[in-house]
């Protein structure tokens, strides 16, 4: 009797529940009434075989389809089901999204975009990649549309915050309407054409995206740069580029003033600021009055759209020219991609607005895919900063040199709980294994690495969903060919140490630079038989995974600056004090490797107080050249090594710095 009134009693509960989960499917028919909404009840049980079913039967019709909630006191399991099932893997996190931002539903996947969908037949090689493609009206301007369309959910797609209470929030739309009202302020008051170079020297602030989308939309080439740049950074910035145009804040100002008569072709100074300054216009009160009727310059996808100064490791630092298909295409055209992200998705690069990746994470990566990009202006880089935002804020994904994550461990981690982190990427330079394991033990998430350059973006990574191995920089980033070569651009088998490099002949692969502006003879030599040559060795084991050794050349990565000897020991030769003096790196356990140099005084300066001499040539360093760039590390010697034909002998003084003599 007691078993047959517990039978019926869960007989009960069963229909009960029967009753409550229901899967709700939005599709596009592709019909005039496109939107079309199906209901489907069912029980736990069932549900995931309708679910499958229902799902094939709509690819079948070539219907696309995204799985939404469910309702009432089932949805987290409905949800756990639709996890299992189609395998979404972030879309539980959705629901936990707290105010100010707003919540998006939807399969992250299955949204990945008509704008990304678009370009399917070129992925699958049965289409040519298109002759013509503008970042701007061919991925933002369509994610706009989707928008008013009401065919994306709601979701920012720029989220600021200042740290001090103040928040910028733009859709799609808005980053549209605005950028074209600055479009306006550099072709209409600045009188600048397609071609023109303009000058970009601003920190984590929203107008910095705003001039970039602005840049893109004229065909104006944008020039990056970092907000540590001297006046003597800036002058050589501004005659080797031929920029017609600068725009930075007033704390850059007065630099600039400093060296401005020495450039001929500078015409245009814009100064991001509340206040003003005589010669310089002034870009908030300029940008805020010009009409946001702008048509978007039709651009060649070969055409350049940014170049980068590189670091300048045996000489004056070089201009790398990226184009509308290296930097704005090349995401589209990759089924699978480093960043790996969804419109879903909350990305926050902490990363230098000068260098790279902060354009591949926080612009054309991230915005190719609808994702919302994340800035905090961090005017200084403090841990209790950069945890309490990832407590506060329904960021997902992070991106940073590893410099942050040594700081980060070193941190009580106990006490704060991510609102929603999930997937964590270093790029910028190597990151040690312990701290990838301290990380992992601390907060449950694993670090995925990247390696890039400058020249060709990210080269290697480890994305969602492969095999992490601690110390490896992962696998070839599409669409590159990536190899290990030996000195005559042999193809190196697995576990052989050689050079890394990407194959550019006899096409030259989407994504690499087009050149070194006004350089010939460098851009020659970074080829080497069908590869275009890094620099960089390292090794590849049997699963194609990439093991970094060192670099060929003398570069200090340090907190993911690239710094190159030879600018720092060009101002180190300029005090007085100093006769001959070699850069090299250091072991850090915080910044990975520092800048050391080896210093040679000369008579008049050989008895002098070392430790006060010391000091005097890192302040000399400091205002010399970025302040980053400056030895943290001075040793005096009585001579360099050199060999006969009378050149410095670096890598034997890195190797003993780090421990290899």
């Amino acid at each position: 009797m007691i078993k047959i009134k517990k039978k019926e009693k869960e007989k009960r509960i069963a229909i009960k529940r029967k009753q409550f989960i229901r899967l709700q499917i939005i599709y596009d028919s592709g019909g005039e009434n496109r939107w079309k909404r199906e209901d489907i009840d069912s029980d736990q049980m069932e549900i995931g075989n309708i679910l499958q079913f229902h799902m094939k039967e709509k690819e079948s019709q070539k219907i696309k389809y995204q799985v939404l909630g469910c309702k009432n006191n089932l949805r987290h399991l409905h949800l756990y089901i639709a996890m299992k099932i189609c395998k979404l893997r972030t879309l539980k996190s959705l629901w936990t999204l707290k105010p100010p931002c707003r919540t998006f539903h939807g399969h992250p996947r299955l949204l990945v975009s008509d704008v990304h969908s678009q370009y399917e037949s070129v992925r699958r090689g049965e289409q040519e990649i298109p002759k013509y493609f503008n970042f701007a009206s061919d991925v933002l301007d369509k994610w706009s549309e989707i928008e008013k369309a009401g065919k994306r959910p709601t979701n920012s797609a720029f989220w600021w915050i200042s740290g001090n209470g103040e928040e910028v929030k733009w859709s799609f739309e808005e980053l549209g309407f605005l950028s074209r009202k600055v479009a306006n302020v550099l072709t209409k008051v600045c009188g600048l054409q397609k071609g023109d170079r303009v000058i970009l020297v601003l920190p984590r602030i929203p107008e910095w995206w705003l001039v970039n989308v602005a840049c893109i939309r004229a065909g104006i080439v944008l020039i990056p740069g970092t907000s540590q740049l001297s006046a003597k950074d800036i002058l050589y910035r501004l005659q080797a580029s031929k920029a017609k145009c600068i725009i930075t804040n007033d704390t850059l100002a007065p630099a600039v003033d400093s060296v401005a008569s020495e450039c001929q072709f500078l015409k245009n100074k814009l100064m991001v600021s509340k206040g003003s300054r005589e010669g310089w216009l002034n870009f908030n009160e300029l940008y805020k009055n010009q009409p946001a009727d702008h048509s978007c310059v039709k651009t060649m996808i070969q055409d350049s759209m940014i170049i980068f100064f590189t670091s300048g490791t045996t000489g004056s630092p070089k201009m790398t020219e990226h184009s509308q298909g290296s930097l704005g295409f090349r995401p589209l055209l990759c089924e699978r991609y480093w960043l790996d992200v969804a419109p879903s998705n909350i990305v926050w690069g902490i990363t230098d607005t000068g260098w790279i990746v902060t354009s591949l994470t926080s612009v054309f990566d991230a915005w190719a895919l609808g994702s919302c990009v994340f800035v905090h202006q961090l005017p200084q880089i403090e841990s209790s900063v950069i945890l309490n935002t990832l407590c506060t804020f329904p960021i997902d994904t992070m991106i940073s040199a590893p410099t942050l994550y040594r700081m980060l461990v070193q941190t009580d981690l106990s006490s704060y709980k991510f609102m929603n982190l999930k997937h964590c990427m270093s790029g910028g330079e190597p990151l040690n294994p312990e701290v990838i394991d301290q990380w992992k033990s601390k907060t449950g998430l694993d670090i995925y690495e990247v390696y890039g350059q400058t020249e060709a973006g990210i080269i290697c990574s480890i994305s969602r969903g492969m095999k992490i191995k601690p110390g490896s920089m992962g696998k070839a980033a599409p669409p590159f060919d990536v190899q290990v070569v030996d000195k005559n651009a042999n193809i190196l088998p697995p576990g052989q140490q050689g050079e890394i490099a990407i194959r550019s002949k006899p096409v030259r692969p989407l994504g690499l630079f087009t050149e070194y502006v006004d350089n010939p003879k460098k851009t020659t030599e970074s080829e080497r038989g069908d590869f275009y040559i890094t620099g960089d060795r390292a090794t590849m084991d049997e699963d194609g995974y990439f093991w970094f050794i060192g670099r060929d050349d003398d570069i200090i990565i340090s907190s993911g600056y690239r710094i190159g000897p030879f600018e720092v020991e060009s101002a180190l030769i300029e005090h007085p004090a100093v006769a001959e003096t070699a850069v090299v790196s250091s072991p850090d356990p915080l910044r990975g490797e520092v800048v050391k140099a080896f210093v040679v005084l000369s008579d008049a300066f050989s008895s002098s107080d070392c430790e006060s001499l010391a000091r005097d040539l890192q302040e000399h360093v400091k205002k010399t050249t970025a302040p980053y760039k400056y030895p943290r590390k001075v040793e005096f010697v009585q001579e360099l090594p050199k060999t006969i034909t009378g050149k410095i002998k670096r890598n034997e003084l890195r190797a003993k710095e780090w421990g290899q003599m």
